[in-house]
């Protein structure tokens, strides 16, 4: 072989490999050029560069719209970025957060598949889709209710986001929850109410709502007036506390259309996959109703859980946009059924190395791994700036950062006549949750079918949903290659063969318990068709069966069937016996189908949080009449364990504050208004003490408090009522006059902190008081170092009759706090029982606005009389009857938690005990 001048003529074509043509190459140039040669490879130092640069940068947008910039090895994954991510906010509790980025930067429209969550498994790098590489930290699993947050810092960032939500028109809520919401975020920012120093217009510059008016910042402000007191995490509690009520709250929405070719958006919740058509929720899903979540090419299916009554499998289909668009949903719901209801991630079973269908699984901790262990860990308490709200300037409008990297104007509020300068663009329309992606990116191993995909078979209308026996067959088909499903577990199906329970509604779950040593099964119910209530799970006690099954009974599920007997027309009494049955005959298992909490109150369409019960109770083991002393003791018991485990407070946090039952309507009115001591402490119309002699009206800020002794014919009655004005000071002594009452009882001084409590409504020892009709005088005073003890004389000078009135003050008791001393507190408790021996007439109680001291006296008289009466002792049931007489007795967790131990320690040692008749 040989080669003649420049032609390789002779060279077979095989031999020309890049290789040999380089070497050609240079040896022809050094002939060439001889002397003056040179070479330079641009190619190798280019791979040279690549070499040396080991690293990528990643920028994180944060919710409160700081940046920072995150520097990592190149070949770092997912896992790697959300861990610093994690280290630089010092979050603890991060499963409940992700990262987004950019599908595609140069996408400017709204489609399905503009946002994707990082995914921890992959290296960044190959996620990086924006200059930059740009991430957006967001809440990627919307905790179901606030209180399961362990960390004030956590509840912050939520708080950051759906504020976010709601500015962005992502949560659509009402104007009248959107003013109440906004409330809580101007007293989380700007503190109390002053008027000197919120004066006229002090809320156009926030940005609080969209579409922001002038009558709109009006109700905001009178709401913020309410608050009162509330520091900033309180504030932000409360905000979140009513954003979890909306029905977009925690809405992971995809656009789809149903079987008719309609537009509707599937939305992935805690509780399911919720159907919404023009923002309406029109259907819901619960994740015990599924079996199977598929999807093909852009179709997107769900298969329902067969009934009773049913011969055939339920499957529906729904069209998505395009493909990227039906893997989306389906991995999100992967996700959300792995996070929010299982105990951890389920591990995919290892399949033929082949085979192309989807390999997605959630890995990371569930919603149950996070709440558990955050109750074994110690609170972080940390220092923290919190980010304002935007706000509006002259001539131009604050930036807010939207996710997809770019920057959007905030949406402003409708031009006002005295603030013409500030620009208004109006609302914007929210921003669409998916985009058209690439659909070659895919994670399942369908690169070979992607002209498939992309071809015909993806073409026209919308998949119409195949019912009954011709339901498809690819679904159940586990060696179908084009089949993507990720399959539910049946919570339907116990474990061993109890009788099988119809369930006739969506969302019924079936839970097998066997009961403990014990012979309990660690639950209670209430309701009936004597209470005129469905049967309701009231109580789930820690560590029992009923606490440790899978799935969870929880507090306010409705049990539907017991041992597939239907329930709704039962008498409580006759359902509490049938639990009784299953336990002491057979092996004791007991079969409930139940209606999940969660689906239940969405199903019922209030917004008002469900009844509670008293914080631990059992289904009793024995009748009530011979209940006795050792319903006592496990009573106590299980106070000592709520007190420890801190569930106690987590109850009594969640009662409502407020009968929503109950109106106060007299409080409101004109004439009335000025004999508030504090705005939003009005009494309840049914329970209203009514004035008959006054010459002022009939009103009063006072109700009726009745607490009855079960088993012992006691009734203590009480008069609870705020601190008097010096209006309402004679309205005062009317009243006392009125009820009969000779014990008047006040647990707080004249002033706190510089703040009037309560005007002095007697007068010095011998000198009289004269009233209208009536004349006060002190006959006695004597003071220890926290008590004061006084005796007026309260004489009606129309009828000349006299009567003696026993006043008792216990001043060393600080406003909105707790008594040093339980043992001091107790002691003046018995002192109030003692003076009431033998009366009948209600012993008038008051503090300052009649509710938080006022209740713990008298919660605590009340769990004295039940434990010297051998009944067992709930606190919590004891709030709710004082707040069903009077509004937000007992005012917040640390007075609850101080009568609760006050009342533990005080049997425990023996200072209230069992009375001999009482005993058996």
């Amino acid at each position: 072989m040989e080669c003649y001048g420049w032609g390789w003529a002779s060279v077979p074509r095989r031999w020309l490999t890049q290789r040999h043509l380089i070497d050609m190459i240079e040896s022809v140039s050094r002939r060439a050029l001889s002397g003056s040669s040179g070479s330079y490879h641009v190619r190798g130092a280019e791979l040279a560069r690549d070499r040396r640069l080991k690293s990528l940068s990643a920028t994180v947008v944060f919710l409160d719209d700081t940046q920072h910039t995150f520097q990592l090895d190149k070949r770092a994954k997912g896992q790697a970025l959300l861990d610093l991510v994690f280290h630089h906010l010092e979050l603890i509790e991060k499963d409940y957060f992700g990262l987004q980025y950019t599908e595609n930067p140069s996408n400017s429209s709204n489609s399905p598949d503009v946002m994707r969550w990082l995914d921890p498994s992959k290296p960044v790098k190959k996620q990086i889709r924006s200059k930059g590489g740009q991430f957006f930290f967001r809440v990627k699993f919307y905790v179901s209710d606030p209180s399961k947050l362990q960390e004030e810092y956590t509840r912050y960032q939520f708080y950051l986001q759906i504020r976010r939500d709601i500015l962005q028109g992502k949560l659509q809520l009402p104007v009248s929850t959107a003013c109440l919401i906004a409330s809580y975020t101007v007293q989380s920012e700007l503190g109390d109410y002053h008027p000197e120093e919120h004066g006229p217009g002090y809320l156009s510059r926030l940005q609080l709502i969209p579409g922001q008016t002038e009558e709109m910042e009006r109700k905001i402000c009178e709401l913020h007036k309410l608050h009162k007191g509330q520091l900033p995490a309180d504030a932000e509690f409360n905000f979140l506390d009513h954003a979890k009520r909306l029905d977009m709250y925690g809405v992971e929405l995809h656009k789809a259309r149903d079987s008719t070719n309609k537009e509707i958006q599937l939305g992935v919740t805690s509780i399911g996959l919720v159907v919404f058509q023009n923002n309406t929720r029109i259907n819901i899903f619960s994740w015990s109703k599924i079996v199977k979540i598929s999807f093909k090419r852009k179709q997107f299916f769900i298969q329902l859980r067969r009934e009773q009554s049913e011969s055939y499998d339920t499957l529906l289909g729904f069209n998505m946009q395009t493909y990227r668009s039906s893997k989306n949903l389906w991995k999100a719901c992967v996700e959300h059924h792995t996070f929010f209801r299982l105990h951890s991630p389920k591990m995919r079973p290892r399949r033929f190395p082949l085979t192309l269908s989807s390999r997605f699984t959630y890995s990371g901790r569930t919603e149950y791994q996070t709440v558990e262990d955050g109750k074994y860990r110690a609170r972080v308490e940390r220092t923290f700036i919190r980010s304002p709200s935007k706000r509006l300037v002259h001539g131009v409008q604050a930036p807010v950062p939207e996710e997809k990297g770019k920057v959007a104007v905030a949406p402003g509020r409708p031009p006002r006549p005295y603030d013409n300068k500030v620009q208004s663009l109006g609302s914007r329309e929210p921003r669409q949750a998916w985009g058209e992606g690439n659909p070659s990116d895919d994670e399942g191993g369908f690169l070979s079918l992607r002209e498939e995909m992309n071809g015909a078979h993806t073409q026209g209308g919308a998949f119409s949903p195949v019912l009954g026996s011709r339901i498809l067959s690819y679904v159940d088909d586990d060696t179908a290659v084009e089949r993507n499903i990720y399959d539910l577990p049946d919570y339907s199906e116990p474990t061993s063969s109890p009788a099988p329970a119809p369930a006739p509604d969506d969302g019924l779950v079936t839970i097998c318990l066997t009961p403990d040593e014990q012979g309990r099964f660690g639950f209670n119910v209430k309701g009936g068709l004597d209470l005129d209530m469905a049967i309701l799970v009231s109580r789930v006690a820690p560590n029992t069966p009923a606490d440790r099954c899978y799935p969870k009974l929880n507090e306010g599920d409705q049990v539907v069937y017991i041992n597939g007997m239907d329930v709704s027309g039962m008498l409580h009494e006759h359902v509490v016996n049938l639990i009784r049955q299953c336990r002491d005959t057979g092996n004791g298992e007991l079969s409930l189908t139940v209606r999940p909490n969660a689906l239940y109150n969405a199903l019922a369409g209030t917004d008002e949080p469900s009844e509670e019960e008293p914080p631990y109770r059992y289904v009793p083991d024995a009748p009530q009449a011979t209940v006795g002393s050792d319903a006592l003791a496990q009573s106590m018991l299980l106070l000592a364990d709520g007190l420890a485990s801190g569930a106690l407070i987590a109850q009594y946090e969640q009662l409502y504050r407020k009968n929503p039952e109950l109106t106060s309507l007299e409080s409101k009115k004109t004439e009335n208004q000025n004999k508030n001591r504090y705005r939003d402490i009005s009494p309840y119309d049914v329970t209203r003490v009514i004035l008959m002699g006054s010459i002022n009206g009939d009103y009063i800020n006072a109700n009726y408090v009745n607490m009855e002794i079960p088993g012992s014919g006691i009734i203590n009655r009480y008069i609870a009522t705020q601190g008097p004005l010096s209006s309402t000071l004679a309205d005062f002594w009317q009243m006392v006059l009125e009820a009969g009452s000779t014990l008047v009882v006040m647990l707080t001084t004249l002033v706190e902190r510089g703040r009037t409590k309560c005007h002095q409504y007697w007068p010095n020892v011998n000198e009289p008081l004269t009233l209208r009709n009536l004349t006060l005088t002190t006959t006695s005073e004597k003071t220890d170092d926290f008590f004061v003890f006084r005796e007026f004389v309260l004489r009606d000078v129309s009828t000349g009759e006299e009567r003696d009135i026993t006043h008792m003050q216990y001043w060393g008791w600080p406003d909105h706090g707790v008594p040093g001393d339980w043992r001091q507190f107790t002691g003046f408790t018995e002192r109030v029982r003692a003076a009431r021996t033998g009366i009948v007439e209600p012993a008038v109680v008051h503090c300052s606005a009649g509710i938080g001291r006022t209740g713990v006296l008298v919660l605590m008289e009340t769990a004295l009389c039940l434990i010297e009466a051998n009944q067992p002792v709930y606190p919590l049931d004891i709030v709710r009857a004082m707040r069903d007489q009077r509004a937000m007795m007992i005012q917040n967790a640390s007075q609850y938690k101080f009568v609760c131990e006050a009342v533990h320690k005080a049997y425990t040692e023996g200072i209230a005990k069992p009375l001999l008749e009482f005993s058996r």
